[in-house]
């Protein structure tokens, strides 16, 4: 005989809900994560593949993410037009266009072309995710929902590493050799088309946005989806004037709204951007997008390279499931300031490790007792990003800002990070050329700084309800 309340069930029931909504939203972070990192193993391909060095691998790699702040820039905009889940299948389909076409590029700079429009399906996922989790998710559980969009994007990468060092393997250990007539980096890119479709559908199944639907007059069906979400127990008749009389005192969001202050922005929005360019100025993404080349540039293989490509992804996956234990419990800025301290010490102890480095290019070689400390600096280093900032910043962009400027304030911060993220991979192969522990000083001097910055800068939106947002 069953000793639940039909109150307890239902809540479970409607929770399931919600849980399921939101990680059909975070599978456009799936696809963030697997199409930004699976280059990672299909750069020693195309280098061979096009006889290319490392300026022209640079721009392969980092031209997608100029086509993600472009993505980023008019994701709210098309999110308040059309809708969060028409965007959605927007995205779902130009993911999938971008891995049929970089997987049978003629010339590299097509390939950049394919790359630019899978970026800009990264920078819509990158600000639709967190914009509609936010927007469904009940306020005690909107913290771990919204964290499944960073779960999301680390699972992406670790299966995009996963794939990567399986397809190597499979093709000899060669990411040119090949399989059925096609070489493994071309698989390793198009197999995204897969996920891609799956997130498509997934997007037809999940309601609309019910604050999007009071935005457009479809009260009745936000009453509905407002129900599914929150409970019966919910006053759906408080619940939708109070997210009318937010919007109503709102007028369609514009670019102008954002302006403000002594430096041309409102305060708020500076320190969206600050949270973004703070979590890509540590160098996270290095480990990601080229963990294979920066593991061969110490002199371990290709094989080998890929494999430790994995063990942080997998790592990375870890940390990001702590941080969703405890984001509702301890709050955004401890996570935070607790992730910066520990990047800054490990990117120190990498840096270190790394000016033992012995030669350049193909002969470069570490000591075994510097290339053991480098591994376990970049581990520990992953692990303190993934519970901390890879969490916590897409959750408070999600929370952050006021209701009327929520959408277009998220796509300026999402521009922002995927501009400094741009920055950071198209400089890191001539800097670790020239110099790869002195590159690595510099992703800890950040850490170091972003830690007055959370103290003194982000103010903690645990628990607060979203129209509280002023």
């Amino acid at each position: 005989m069953s000793t639940s309340s039909p109150a307890r069930a239902g809540a479970e029931a409607h929770l399931g809900h919600v849980v399921f909504i939101s990680a059909a939203a975070a599978m456009g972070g799936f696809l963030f994560g697997y199409d930004s990192a699976v280059i990672n193993g299909a750069v020693t391909g195309i280098q061979k593949h096009f006889n290319v060095g490392n300026g022209e691998t640079a721009f392969v790699v980092a031209i997608a993410l100029l086509g993600s702040a472009g993505g980023a820039v008019v994701a709210g905009r098309l999110a308040d037009q059309f809708g969060r889940v028409r965007t959605m299948l927007l995205a779902a389909t130009l993911f999938a266009i971008s891995g049929v076409g970089s997987m049978f590029p003629p010339s590299v700079q097509l390939l950049g072309f394919w790359r630019v429009i899978g970026g800009v399906a990264i920078g819509i996922a990158s600000v639709i995710a967190p914009t509609y989790i936010a927007e469904v998710a009940p306020t005690a559980y909107r913290g771990r929902l919204a964290s499944f969009q960073q779960l999301a994007i680390v699972l992406g990468i670790t299966i995009s590493q996963l794939a990567n060092y399986a397809l190597n393997q499979a093709a000899g250990g060669d990411s040119t050799g090949h399989l059925g007539g096609i070489q493994a980096w071309q698989w390793m890119l198009g197999v995204e088309t897969i996920p891609a479709l799956v997130y498509g559908g997934l997007a037809l199944a999940i309601p609309e946005s019910p604050r999007h639907l009071i935005a457009t007059g479809k009260e009745e069906k936000a009453r509905a989806v407002l129900r599914d979400v929150e409970g019966e127990t919910v006053d759906l008749d408080a619940r939708v004037a109070e997210i009318r009389s937010v919007l109503d005192t709102a007028h369609k969001p514009r670019l102008a709204d954002l302006l403000g202050g002594r430096f041309g922005l409102l305060p708020i929005v500076w320190v969206g951007i600050g949270a973004s360019v703070f979590q890509q100025f540590v160098g996270i993404n290095v480990i990601f997008y080229y963990s294979s080349f920066l593991w061969q540039s110490v002199g371990i293989d290709e094989s080998n390279s890929l494999l430790i490509s994995l063990s942080t992804s997998l790592v990375n996956v870890v940390g990001t499931v702590i941080a969703i234990a405890l984001v509702d419990r301890i709050g955004r800025k401890p996570l935070a300031l607790a992730g910066s301290a520990g990047m800054a010490l490990a990117l120190g102890l990498a840096a270190w490790a790394f000016s033992h480095r012995v030669g350049k290019g193909d002969t470069a070689t570490l000591e075994n007792a510097y290339a053991t400390t480098a591994l376990v600096a970049a581990h520990v280093f992953v692990l303190c990003f993934a519970f901390s900032w890879g969490v916590v910043v897409w959750v408070l962009l999600g929370e952050m800002f006021p209701n009327k400027i929520r959408a277009l304030a998220l796509s300026v911060a999402a521009s922002a990070q995927w501009l400094a993220n741009w920055a950071i991979t198209v400089t890191f192969p001539d800097l670790s050329d020239w110099n790869l522990s002195a590159t690595y000083v510099g992703y800890a001097f950040f850490a170091l700084l972003s830690i007055p910055f959370v103290a003194f800068c982000i103010k903690e939106t645990k628990g607060r309800a979203l129209e509280e947002m002023g």
